[in-house]
């Protein structure tokens, strides 16, 4: 709810303030009270209020009698700014969201364009607030027969309106035994109101009760012609003669799920501070231009270290109930010396905080912004974009929707905003004297600050590195720049370290980062600086800069520290990350070859496969600002690198934004250098993520470049790998006899036991496919002699249980779980762990199985993985008689295998789905779903599934 005032007058009025209700005893004063609310900050003219207080017979000294009326409300609100004069009438300054008429109005509207998008969670959710908001009829106690006239039919109507997309919200949720009850009674209330009539119909149709629905379009009938003498809508009558023959369309769709992978509203801001001082005015300000409805964003422009970020996020915070839907943060460090905040990468961020899997969120930083404003659209969100030094650095973040807003902090005004989208702007200037002594009082205690403040400029970052500088030291007194001072007044030790911290490039960094960069045990020293001001702890052990103080750390740098010694500590820093990234690659993905590392010295503190993980989380924007800044400054060879001890990291947790844009930069650094192996691994890795993405045309692409530079440097074992993995970018399209050259090709070339292992291992699947099973166990039994480990044995268990050799399956994929796989690989054989189960005819042990598989990828897995398991799981359900399931699961896989181009899963769903629609009595749509999969089976070459599709046409 919006903060200050609130009105209503949906019902009876209410007037409240401060939460203790205001009584308006005079029925005048309600009716010019209510007139100027239902035009929030508009001039009511004087006219049209003396109409609506008096109607046809005004006093006779109209004006002054109003101006009486005018001033005793304004008594009464106890604010007299509440309500202006204008030259010829009155305004009343007020949030529009602080009256229930616009609230209402607000939320409906949202509702509606949630419903629009398919967010149908959301939008029950909006056309719930709406509804809630009324008490009453719309000016019950207003005693004004124009206001009546002129808003009463028109709110009414909305609110019929809204009752019936709520409805049809809920119908499509599968709500629709709920909702009998209440269509009952708004179809005995509202008689000629047919959209209630078909809803109803609708309701009692899908709750089993065929006879009533139909009773109900007989008593509609008889209602419109002896009320009326017309006859129901041609909808209406298309709709009953639809439940006389049970049309499969008038099914009630699976019951809807919210999701659970993301909170409805993250809330993702900084923690506020707890000594905030003064700025009252700005936060005023800030919050009147957020809430007023006609202002999308609030940049806020000052100086360096004027607080700009500290009372962004305060507002932000004072804000969240404004925002019920959520708020979000992001650093675009458009003015750190290290690169800024990568579009990409934010994007990314927002989206995953919105919910969506990493396996959705596409390559392409326009379809990001695209999918971003898209998800925003209807929600009521607040997004902070700290320390942005351009437009065109925030304008890919925009909602683009009238109900989320933005503040943008920056040192410039950016006036492209202004002139572009709307933006307001707030100078934030350094502190007022007294602002300045109130700060000093809280951090040093009572006494004459004034001084002190001058000097500081009362800059609010100066201020606090002054009094940490003076805290404890009486006999001490500022005769310069704090920050000098408080530099000058360092030991040697932490002098230096500050100075070299400035070649940090990522938005924080550790007390190890720190020790690697500076050759010392920098715990200590990093205390120090803290203390001090100098650096600004974030959690235990982490530590940031603020912008203006890595400007004074690298200038103090450049004055002091060599060339040479720079250039140690910048490539001791790379060592670190380098180093931690290859300790996390042993833990998490040791398989994955990787090019030769210059890296040497200790790694990072990391001993388990979870620390693994946790390091590379905390570390990632590190890294990829690292990778950038190495590839634009050198040293080149860190950037590749980096880049490829990550990729394995990247793969396993669907960070694709941070992906692509490591995998470019070490491109990058690669041509530049002419570092053709470089060159080639960066092509590789591309192409390895277009095909995670179902790229499969970029994938192949890609794989097709390296293939040609390692030809033409004669590596025949990095050629053949990259033709193994371009066979499976083939098959997965269903260019299976491009899949299979390349497999030959590439397996003439094979010489170590894991990479001919791989090579059949692909050579496999695609004699499943083809339904060359056969031919399928001798290629994975082949495999599994070379290279004994859990996806040889996976794969023979398949091909096994394919050929009907259960028990054989079933031992290989046991031993599969026993030696432990990534989630992807592990959710494959518990995916054919419950075939087998549901091949020998225990689909209850079979369900357990592939649930758990199914729980593995469902959030940001391999989409492929994902779709098969899917699969899997909708056949188990269906040999349990959970049809609707079944069906649902079905569908689901059908979605993303075409939206990844995976053929054989596109067609496999496809036929479960004639299965289970026939079992359904789907007869129609099941014999369109199995011409589908026989018309694509045939165009790729699969027999087994084009004759099991044929079968099912028949």
């Amino acid at each position: 709810m919006a903060p200050g005032p609130q009105f209503r007058l949906l019902g009876p009025m209410e007037v409240r303030l401060n939460d203790a209700p205001v009584v308006l005893r005079a029925g005048k004063h309600r009716a010019l009270l209510a007139a100027l609310l239902l035009r929030p900050n508009r001039v009511v003219p004087v006219t049209e209020l003396v109409e609506h207080v008096w109607g046809d017979t005004p006093p006779a000294r109209t004006r002054g009698t109003l101006q009486t009326y005018v001033m005793r409300l304004r008594a009464a609100l106890g604010d007299p700014s509440l309500i202006q004069t204008a030259a010829d009438g009155y305004r009343m300054r007020v949030d529009p969201l602080a009256v229930d008429v616009h609230r209402f109005a607000d939320a409906a509207a949202r509702g509606r364009a949630a419903a629009a998008s398919n967010d149908l969670v959301s939008a029950r959710k909006a056309f719930a607030e709406a509804l809630e908001l009324w008490r009453g009829p719309v000016l019950s106690d207003v005693p004004s027969e124009t206001l009546y006239s002129e808003h009463a039919p028109r709110l009414t109507e909305l609110l019929m309106t809204v009752h019936e997309q709520r409805i049809d919200v809920e119908l499509a949720l599968g709500n629709h035994a709920d909702l009998v009850p209440e269509l009952f009674a708004l179809t005995r209330d509202h008689p000629l109101r047919e959209r209630f009539w078909g809803q109803l119909m609708l309701a009692l149709y899908r709750s089993s009760r065929q006879a009533e629905a139909l009773e109900a379009f007989r008593q509609l009938d008889r209602t419109l012609d002896e009320q009326l003498g017309i006859d129901p809508t041609e909808e209406l009558r298309k709709l009953h003669q639809a439940i006389l023959v049970g049309a499969p369309e008038l099914a009630a769709p699976v019951a809807a799920r919210e999701p659970e992978r993301a909170p409805a509203s993250p809330m993702r801001l900084p923690d506020d501070i707890a000594d905030f001082t003064g700025r009252a005015w700005h936060v005023e300000r800030i919050s009147e231009l957020i809430t007023s409805g006609s202002v999308p964003i609030v940049t806020l422009a000052g100086q360096p270290g004027v607080g700009k970020t500290t009372l962004a996020v305060h507002v932000a915070h004072l804000l969240r109930d404004h925002f019920p839907d959520g708020q979000l943060y992001v650093d675009l460090r458009g003015y750190s010396l290290g690169p800024p905040a990568d579009g990409m990468d934010v994007l990314s961020r927002f989206l995953r905080a919105l919910g969506v899997p990493p396996d959705e969120i596409p390559p392409d930083a326009d379809e990001q912004s695209t999918m971003l404003r898209s998800l925003l659209s209807g929600r009521r969100m607040l997004l902070v974009l700290d320390n942005a030094s351009a437009p065109d650095q925030v304008r890919s973040l925009l909602p683009g929707t009238a109900s989320c807003r933005v503040i943008v902090t920056s040192r410039d005004d950016l006036r492209g905003l202004i002139a572009m989208n709307g933006a307001r702007t707030v100078t934030v200037d350094v502190f007022t004297p007294a602002e300045s002594a109130s700060l000093l009082t809280t951090l040093l205690g009572p006494g004459d600050h004034a001084e002190l403040a001058d000097r500081c400029g009362h800059l609010p970052l100066a201020l606090r590195v002054a009094a940490a500088y003076l805290a404890g030291r009486d006999d001490v007194t500022i005769s310069g720049s704090p920050i000098e001072l408080a530099y000058a007044a360092l030991p040697p030790a932490p002098q230096r370290l500050f100075r070299l911290l400035s070649l940090v490039p990522g938005p924080d960094f550790t007390a190890e980062a720190a020790s690697a960069l500076a050759d010392v045990d920098a715990e200590g020293l990093l205390t120090v600086l803290a203390i001090a001001k100098l650096v600004v702890p974030v959690v235990p052990g982490r530590y940031r800069f603020h912008d203006e103080l890595v400007r004074y750390a690298a200038t103090l740098r450049e004055q002091s520290d060599s060339d040479a010694e720079q250039e140690i500590a910048w490539t001791a820093l790379l060592n670190h990350y380098l180093r931690g990234v290859e300790r996390c690659a042993e833990l998490l993905y040791p398989g994955i070859v990787r090019l030769p590392s210059s890296a040497s010295g200790p790694a990072p503190r990391i001993s388990t496969p979870d620390e693994a993980l946790a390091w590379l989380d905390a570390e990632r924007p590190n890294l990829t600002a690292a990778i950038r800044h190495a590839a634009d400054h050198g040293p080149a060879p860190m950037a590749w690198q980096l880049a490829d001890a990550l990729r394995g990291y990247l793969w396993i947790g669907q960070h694709i934004g941070e992906w692509l844009a490591t995998a470019h930069h070490g491109l990058q650094a690669a041509q530049r250098s002419g570092h053709r192996p470089a060159e080639a691994a960066m092509h590789a890795n591309l192409g390895t993520l277009y095909l995670r993405l179902g790229e499969y045309a970029l994938s192949v692409e890609h794989h097709n470049q390296a293939i040609e530079l390692y030809r033409a440097l004669g590596d025949e074992d990095a050629e053949a790998s990259v033709l193994n993995n371009l066979s499976l970018v083939h098959r997965r399209s269903g260019q299976l006899p491009e899949a299979k050259q390349a497999l030959v090709r590439s397996l003439e070339m094979l010489r170590s036991a894991d990479s001919v292992s791989s090579g059949l291992y692909n050579l496999g699947q695609l004699a499943v496919e083809l339904g060359e099973i056969d031919g399928a166990v001798e290629h994975f039994s082949q495999a599994l002699a070379l290279a004994p480990n859990a996806d040889s044995h996976t794969y023979l268990g398949m091909a096994l249980r394919l050929q009907g050799h259960l028990d054989e399956a079933r031992t290989h994929l046991e031993r599969a779980l026993e030696l432990g796989n990534v989630p992807a690989g592990e959710a494959e054989a518990l995916e054919n762990l419950a075939a087998v189960e549901l091949a020998a005819g225990n689909p209850e042990a079979a369900l357990p199985l592939a649930s758990r598989a199914l729980s593995l990828i469902a959030d940001g897995g391999d989409p492929q993985v994902a779709t098969s398991v899917r699969i899997t799981l909708g056949e188990v359900r269906r040999a349990l008689s959970d049809l609707d399931v079944a069906a649902e699961l079905f569908e689901q896989a059908l979605v993303t295998a075409r939206r990844i181009g995976y053929a054989s899963g596109e067609i496999r769903a496809l036929i479960n789905l004639a299965v289970v629609w026939r079992d359904l009595d789907r007869d129609s749509d099941s014999r369109s779903a199995a011409d589908e999969a026989a018309r694509r089976s045939a165009e790729l070459g699969l027999r087994a599934l084009e004759n099991r599709a044929r079968e099912l046409s028949r």
